[in-house]
């Protein structure tokens, strides 16, 4: 079976729920399930879809074949029909984290599955479930409403709820892994759902199980998340820190820290709604120890984030403003002159010019700090 490409991702529960289904096996942290086949649905496929309004780049492309997919029964249909089983995959949520440098010569399988809903408690742990194609900051400001923390230093991050495991995205000190309980995903190797939790997803950083062969099978269907029921702000981060320090909040709530961090986004970073870009477009690179300290020698305002396992983390940003980059364009590519993180497309940029950019960039931090970046974005 060819293999999917996961990039940024949703069944209704209810519905699974009325189905008689068998768990069949648990092991390395999965519980799997076998579903009903449905044979013969009415899968409406769309043929040369166009892509542009599908991905926040504004990247024009289009896909050979299309489906948006709201529940697993579509999925268990993809499966039984050769002329569609065999075509390489494309499984797409809100298009934030993907490049296209050409078209998609497969079928793109759009997660557009809606649903949310609290489960209860858990021990000191509020559950609260999503379906994947449910956008990832109307569902923050819902955990909010219900007066929920945990996910505030995540609001206003583009894309959807089943993107955020496989990306593991993370902003602010929070990371998806820290609030993270179980997904549901289906498995089109072997048309079965499994239950996936924290250990079984083999987080890292901008890293997941999803992103590798091993998990290219696996399409997020919905993800529950675990909400402290005593809330304490996580204010690890300065830049948050300090602002919520100029805002002078004796005590400050999750709807409070969601307001601060949307408006340092707002202030920061373009809005993909206006400015076509995948947000922060390289990860921030990880040095051993040793090496931080060596490139401290040469430049000692460098940023740098000590981490858990002895290592360091540098601020890409940093990096790439040093190297004079912010602001800057090669043809209709350019670098958000507020974020040296951001790759932008002008007008009328293709997946090639942004590429020819971010090689340049690379080449540049690779020269003069000796430091390797890697971009976030799938490209495709």
């Amino acid at each position: 079976m060819n293999p999917s490409i996961l990039a940024d991702n949703g069944p209704d529960r209810d519905r699974f729920a009325r189905l008689e289904s068998r768990e069949c096996v648990n092991h390395y942290n999965e519980t799997t399930f076998s579903i009903p086949t449905v044979m013969h649905p009415d899968l409406p496929i769309v043929h040369d879809q166009p892509l542009a309004g599908l991905n926040t780049f504004r990247i024009p492309a289009s896909a050979r074949r299309y489906l948006r997919v709201t529940g697993a029964e579509q999925l268990t249909a993809v499966r039984a029909d050769p002329a569609l089983a065999d075509l390489p995959r494309l499984v797409l949520g809100g298009g934030s984290n993907l490049l296209f440098t050409q078209d998609f010569d497969g079928l793109v399988l759009h997660m557009a599955g809606q649903g949310r809903e609290i489960l209860g408690q858990q021990g000191d742990k509020i559950l609260v479930r999503a379906q994947a194609g449910e956008n990832w900051h109307a569902f923050v400001g819902f955990t909010l409403d219900q007066g929920l923390g945990g996910l505030e230093n995540l609001s206003l991050i583009p894309g959807t709820v089943g993107a955020a495991p496989i990306q593991n995205v993370g902003a602010y000190g929070v990371e998806t892994k820290d609030v993270f309980h179980s997904l549901t995903a289906f498995d089109m190797a072997s048309g079965e759902l499994r239950t996936l939790d924290a250990a079984a997803c083999r987080f890292g950083y901008r890293d997941s199980i999803f992103k590798h062969a091993i998990g290219r099978d696996l399409i997020v269907l919905d993800v529950t998340f675990a909400l402290p029921a005593a809330w304490q702000p996580n204010l690890r981060y300065a830049e948050l820190a300090n602002a919520v320090q100029e805002a002078a909040l004796a005590a400050p709530t999750p709807r409070d820290i969601g307001a601060i961090v949307e408006a340092i986004r707002r202030r920061k970073l373009p809005d993909p709604l206006e400015i076509g870009n995948a947000g922060s477009f390289f990860k921030n690179p990880v040095v051993s120890n040793e090496e931080c300290r060596r490139l401290l020698e040469t430049y000692p305002n460098l940023v740098h984030h000590a981490q858990p396992d002895g290592s360091e983390k540098l601020a890409a940003g940093w990096l790439i403003d040093q190297c004079g980059w912010k602001g800057k364009n090669i043809g209709p590519a350019g670098v958000y002159p507020k974020q040296a993180l951001v790759l932008v497309n002008l007008g009328g940029a293709q997946g090639a010019d942004v590429v020819r950019l971010a090689q340049a960039i690379q080449s540049d931090v690779a020269a003069r700090y000796g430091v390797a970046l890697e971009p976030e974005p799938v490209f495709i």
